[in-house]
């Protein structure tokens, strides 16, 4: 009896492994990165926001990205790629830490239409 106790327990905690349904991670290509035009801007913290375009499959996203450490190293991030997961307001990615950010998606659009305004 306690054979099966124990092979009925195995089995169904096995069970919310196979009915999770796969993330799918994308490559983002970091398009541009200009400073955030707004009023929060620290200059004694090195608090600063960014409006960073990046281009994921042919959609380009605008997203909003908080440097909290203030390094300002993501000035520099232009052409970099990296693998994010695009959620329907958010755009999720690991450092290289491997600590997960998100990120608010301000707007999005194709990437034909990005490519011939320029």
């Amino acid at each position: 009896m306690l054979k099966i106790v124990c092979a009925i327990c195995i089995c169904l905690s096995a069970l919310p492994a196979v009915s999770q349904r796969a993330v799918k991670y994308e490559v983002a290509t970091i398009i541009t990165v200009k400073p955030h035009p707004s009023g929060t801007d620290d200059p004694l913290t090195g608090i600063a926001s960014y409006e960073i375009s990046t281009r994921v499959g042919d959609t380009v996203y605008l997203v909003l990205y908080t440097d909290k450490l203030g390094t300002k190293t993501i000035q520099y991030a232009g052409g970099r790629q990296l693998l994010v997961l695009v959620g329907k307001t958010t755009i999720l990615y690991n450092d290289i830490l491997g600590q997960s950010h998100e990120l608010p998606i301000i707007s999005r659009k194709p990437a034909l239409v990005a490519q011939q305004s320029k």
